[in-house]
C-alpha cells in the first residue's frame, strides 16, 4: 500500500478525523486508501490556523505540552482513503488552502504507531506480520 509523509500535528488531524483534506501542489498518483506517516520533523507553524478551526474544547484537549511532545515521529500513525483530488475552490473545507487537495474520507488513527523510514512523496510500505 502507498503511503505519504505528512507532518505532526497535521497527520494526527487527519487520522483522527478533524482534517479533512490534505493541501498539496501535485497530484495523487491515484485515489484509494493511503497510510499516513509522519516525519521526524514536527511543523510548529500552523498552530494558529489549527486553532481557528477546531472547536474551542477540542482546541483546549491538543495544546498542551503533554500531548504534542508526545505525538509520534517517524511512524505510520494511520489510513485515510483519498476520496477524490480538487483544484481551486471546489471544494468546500475550512482546511483547505490549495491549490490542490486531497479529499479525505474514512480515516484511521491507530493507537500504536509503526515506526518506519519515510520518503518524500507517495511511497510504497510493505508491512510484513509476524
Amino acid at each position: 500500500m502507498k503511503a505519504l509523509s505528512i507532518k505532526q500535528p497535521w497527520a494526527w488531524l487527519i487520522c483522527a478525523g478533524y482534517k479533512d483534506i490534505e493541501n498539496r501542489t501535485f497530484d495523487a498518483p491515484r485515489c484509494g486508501r493511503i497510510y499516513v506517516h509522519t516525519g521526524k520533523i514536527m511543523d510548529d507553524t500552523g498552530w494558529e490556523f489549527i486553532k481557528e478551526r477546531l472547536s474551542p474544547e477540542m482546541w483546549k484537549r491538543i495544546w498542551n505540552t503533554e500531548f504534542i511532545n508526545n505525538l509520534p515521529l517517524g511512524a505510520i500513525v494511520g489510513e485515510v482513503d483519498i476520496a477524490w483530488v480538487t483544484l481551486g475552490g471546489s471544494y468546500k473545507s475550512p482546511w483547505f488552502v490549495g491549490p490542490l487537495g486531497y479529499v479525505l474520507k474514512n480515516p484511521k488513527l491507530y493507537e500504536m504507531p509503526i515506526p518506519y523510514k519515510g520518503q518524500l512523496g507517495f511511497f510504497e510500505v510493505n508491512l510484513v506480520s509476524k
